[in-house]
């Protein structure tokens, strides 16, 4: 079979979990199916069993195909570390940086790496479905490019765009995508899906009609807003996903919107939980408020500590801290907490003054640490990843948490994913929702993490069933698509 590519008129169409939901409906036919993507910029990755990292979105999608989940299924992984400046992980692994001036013209390398991996992908399964990153209407990048039609050129790929109609302007995105890509381009442009639509399709039909005019493509489908389904983005535009679905909740958990956040999916959990609302902010006032504070992960520690202190937040935190009201820091949240930070790795610091609430210090190795820890707390077991280049010392009075310190109310932890373990996030959270003064308990009977994410990938594989023509999805896999003319 020849395989898939799903692009999207934008960022944030919704092509990652559109992915997920072919990979898994795929794998109801009985095909062995891999994701693949050539190249992600994303700051939300995760760490392999064998301890590549990719990024987050491709291990969901694996997750989704019931296979194992690899670095060849993304064997190029930019972290943004300013917005000048990406880290590069090639393979699973820290590869170098690059510039902002070396994006469109500098990846020679990296796409003959994402090529041969494609093909290496190709001989181990029976079909490969590939994601696009951003647009594939991106010609600014187009030279460069081995995500999009690049990757769909060198290896006769047909190509679904996804377009998403809740932002609105759906059509023209469509249109003005084809409009944008050179006739060789266009002759691997299959057709067109919308996703998240609302209300009644009917009245819809007619604009979907005009469009197959325009275009000469056919629209597979069109797939409905689906409430509850928001996790393991890898994109910063969806990383509150949850909040439409929220209500009150009597537990508040404020998240800090660090600039450079990453693997926020670490809260996705706290979200998920009945009674619990989270909010990522940057408000002085939020953080003061609520009964607990999360302080994720960053790819930039000092930077964004001195952010944070820029805004007041740091007088916030010593004043929830005397309070006694719970802070948890997760890796780069984590460090921040230290007496002092030593960094002459990622920001060149040297040694900076931390927020001194946990009796640490921070210091930050050349080597990258890539694992997948496991551990306990309280008697629940807990399984964890762990990317940092910094490592925490204690040096006074403290109690273990897991990789991590305990002081009072703050919380220090250098392992991601602890809050998917069910045991564990429910036993933390009635800890520390005591020690806010809230009276807050877990919901009996209500679904484990776990299940819920199988849970929204079925119902996205479900809405892939219902709501897309799956005959011509399949026909392009088996053959491709040279002419999208010739599917209609």
């Amino acid at each position: 079979m020849r395989g898939l590519l799903i692009a999207g008129t934008t960022s944030d169409a919704g092509k990652s979990l559109v992915t997920a939901g072919v990979c898994r409906w795929l794998a109801r036919q009985g095909l062995r199916v891999a994701p693949f993507k050539a190249q992600n910029m994303s700051n939300n990755s995760m760490v392999c069993a064998d301890g590549a990292e990719i990024g987050r979105a491709q291990w969901l999608q694996a997750r989704a195909a019931g296979v194992e989940p690899e670095a060849a299924m993304n064997p190029v992984l930019l972290k943004p570390g300013s917005d000048h400046r990406s880290h590069v992980i090639a393979l699973g692994k820290p590869f170098g940086t690059l510039e902002a001036g070396e994006y469109a013209t500098g990846r020679k390398a990296l796409a003959q790496l994402a090529f041969d991996t494609f093909e290496e992908l190709r001989r181990r399964f029976d079909v490969v479905v590939c994601e696009g990153a951003g647009s594939p209407a991106e010609i600014n990048l187009r030279a460069g490019d081995y995500v999009n039609m690049g990757l769909a050129r060198r290896f006769d790929l047909p190509v679904l765009v996804v377009g998403d109609i809740d932002r609105g302007g759906v059509l023209a995105a469509m249109y003005g995508t084809q409009a944008l890509l050179e006739p060789a381009d266009q002759a691997l442009l299959a057709g067109w899906i919308v996703n998240k639509f609302r209300g009644d399709v009917g009245l819809l039909r007619p604009g979907l009609d005009r469009i197959e005019e325009l275009t000469g493509r056919p629209v597979l489908g069109v797939l409905p807003w689906l409430d509850g389904v928001w996790i393991d983005s890898e994109d910063a535009l969806a990383a509150a996903g949850w909040r439409r679905e929220q209500d009150g909740g009597s537990l508040r958990v404020a998240v800090v919107r660090f600039p450079r956040a990453s693997n926020a999916t670490d809260v996705d959990a706290l979200a998920a939980e009945p009674g619990v609302h989270v909010q990522l902010t940057a408000e002085p006032d939020v953080v003061r408020t609520s009964d607990i504070v999360v302080l994720p992960g960053t790819r930039a520690t000092v930077d964004d500590l001195g952010w944070l202190r820029a805004r007041g937040l740091d007088d916030v935190l010593a004043e929830r801290v005397r309070a006694g009201r719970p802070v948890l820091g997760i890796c780069g949240g984590y460090q921040m907490l230290a007496e002092e930070i030593d960094d002459d790795v990622e920001s060149g610091a040297g040694r900076v003054r931390g927020l001194g609430l946990l009796p640490t210090t921070v210091s930050f190795s050349p080597e990258k640490v890539l694992g997948r820890p496991v551990g306990s707390w309280r008697g629940h077991e807990v399984e964890a990843y762990e990317i940092h280049h910094g490592s925490a010392l204690a040096h006074g009075d403290a109690e273990p948490f897991l990789d991590g310190w305990r002081v009072g109310p703050v919380w220090g932890t250098t392992w991601h994913g602890t809050l998917d373990n069910d045991g564990f996030r429910r036993a933390w959270l009635t800890e520390a929702a005591a020690q806010a003064g809230v009276s807050w308990f877990p919901s009996f009977g209500a679904p484990g993490f776990s299940a819920l994410r199988e849970s929204m990938v079925d119902r996205l594989a479900d809405a892939v069933a219902e709501h897309l023509d799956t005959e011509v999805l399949l026909r392009l896999i088996r053959a491709g698509a040279p002419d999208g003319q010739r599917i209609l």
